[in-house]
């Protein structure tokens, strides 16, 4: 791994003993993924605020009860509404072509619109879906699977009439798992499907597969299937999955409601109390207001950027590893500097951004915030000037009775979908950084005429830049830039995602 930072000339004494000693005097360079280590490359070794002169004009704003009234509001009806177009020949064929299985990538929510392109590739071809496959993720090793986070009685009472599923494959092809794939090259999968492949593709390239062998195993899965030139019934097969067929498991929908009336009832100081009252079955939702926030600060993201968050040079150096260790070249140093990638919109908002950000939106320090968050990189000192900004923050641990968090123990993608179910609630959602995430509430949010303020990261990033502006200044140009961007309906485009813009393929003027 040295040799991505430093080849040393050849007989160059100095840096041979630079190589050994490096260990001694840096040891977090070479403490292994996942463990933690007090040196001064620590992730926990948050920097100071990068804002100050932001963030005490912020904690010194005044807000207008006519902004916030604007704020909380909820959008007005704007002539769409959701329209999932049935298919036109809504019988199953008596005979199918054979069994399609899907092995996914990625978190919860990139799994979920693999989900549903499985389904509309079963329907492409006229094949029986077995339950999708969720793969272990490697960031959070969450060995989760379907049916522990998505109810699939629903699933497939819900599509019975478009697709036919099974939970698992007959006997006869019991041989198909994943196991089988790992170990060597096999006719039965399908591991050249392009990114956005078109129908024709599977048609051309699955048929003759499944024809031959009965069973066919498509992976790579994730975003593999185009979104223009794609049927009309095909696209509102998607539809229906994303929004209909894909609910949540009881246990998780239940948590999920308990913590949205605990967000909406906040009666008591004292936590304990707080938890004990508020799970009575009879207390009622109340009307309090709630914003979530989406902040995927880990590190992985973090690393995954290339950008600066001012913990210099031994901030960089660490993330320059787990990059290498994690992606193993496969996600090189940016070429460009961190300015650059700011006014382009490419770093993620920090902690201390996100929270100016909200409070020139017209946010006030009274706000109950949710934070739909795995894991901060940096820790509570990273959080510290958000923290400031929302006094009543809450997220999962602190809402949560240990029981209930010990059912979800180990389980990120468990997590993110409380995290998910409560964003679905929640009076505004915001979010950090562009993802997956992001990109589904956005879209889900949308379906449901709800509120979903997206940031301007390209504006934000010049204003981050500009050290000499006041916070005046800074409150203007937020929200002149953010005035049509809080669930306005935007149509879909060519090559954009049917899931971030579910109109006019999801939805019906009217």
């Amino acid at each position: 791994m040295l040799k991505s930072w430093y080849q040393p000339q050849r007989g160059g004494v100095f840096a041979a003993l630079l190589v050994l000693l490096l260990p001694v005097f840096f040891p977090d360079l070479f403490t292994p993924l996942g463990q933690a280590s007090p040196s001064i490359f620590s992730e926990w070794n948050a920097p100071k605020p990068r804002h100050l002169s932001l963030l005490k004009g912020a904690l010194q704003r005044k807000i207008s009860e006519k902004q916030k009234s604007e704020l909380w509001s909820p959008l007005e009806p704007q002539g769409w509404k959701p329209c999932i177009r049935s298919a036109s020949n809504a019988i199953l064929p008596t005979k199918s072509s054979g069994y399609i299985q899907v092995f996914l990538d990625g978190g919860l929510n990139q799994q979920r619109m693999g989900i549903c392109d499985a389904v509309a590739v079963a329907k492409i071809l006229n094949a029986t879906l077995v339950i999708p496959h969720l793969e272990v993720n490697p960031v959070w090793q969450d060995r989760s699977s379907f049916d522990e986070i998505f109810d699939v009685d629903h699933f497939i009472r819900v599509l019975k009439d478009d697709i036919s599923i099974v939970r698992d494959l007959p006997n006869e092809y019991s041989w198909s798992t994943r196991e089988y794939y790992a170990t060597a090259i096999r006719a039965t999968r399908i591991k050249t499907a392009p990114v956005h492949a078109s129908a024709n593709w599977y048609l051309e390239n699955v048929i003759p597969v499944l024809r031959s062998y009965g069973v066919a195993a498509i992976a790579p899965f994730s975003h593999r299937l185009a979104f223009d030139n794609t049927a009309e019934d095909i696209q509102g097969l998607r539809c229906k999955v994303n929004f209909q067929a894909l609910k949540f498991v009881p246990h998780i929908t239940a948590l999920g409601e308990a913590l949205v009336k605990r967000l909406r009832n906040p009666v008591h100081a004292n936590a304990e109390e707080y938890l004990r009252e508020v799970v009575d079955e009879h207390v009622k939702e109340g009307s309090g207001k709630y914003v979530t926030l989406h902040l995927r600060f880990d590190k992985d993201m973090a690393a995954h950027s290339a950008c600066d968050f001012g913990g210099g040079k031994a901030e960089r150096l660490a993330l320059a590893k787990y990059r290498q260790v994690l992606w193993q070249g496969r996600v090189l140093n940016s070429q460009f500097t961190d300015e650059e990638l700011r006014s382009q919109g490419r770093c993620p908002l920090t902690p201390e951004e996100i929270g100016l950000l909200l409070a020139a939106l017209g946010f006030d320090s009274n706000t109950r915030l949710y934070l739909a968050s795995h894991k901060v990189y940096g820790g509570e000192a990273r959080i510290s000037s958000l923290r400031k900004l929302f006094p009543f923050m809450e997220d999962k641990k602190s809402l949560a009775s240990e029981d209930e968090l010990a059912k979800l123990e180990g389980k990120a993608s468990l997590l993110a979908a409380v995290d998910y179910y409560v964003s679905m609630r929640s009076d505004v959602f915001i979010s950090a950084s562009p993802g997956n995430m992001h990109n589904a509430m956005v879209g889900h949010r949308t379906y449901e005429n709800l509120k979903t303020i997206r940031p301007s990261m390209g504006l934000l990033g010049q204003l981050f830049l500009n050290k000499s502006m006041d916070w005046f200044e800074f409150d203007q140009a937020v929200q002149a830039g953010h005035k049509n961007r809080q669930g306005h309906i935007r149509l879909r485009k060519p090559k954009q995602s049917i899931y971030t813009y579910p109109a006019p393929d999801c939805m019906c003027q009217g």
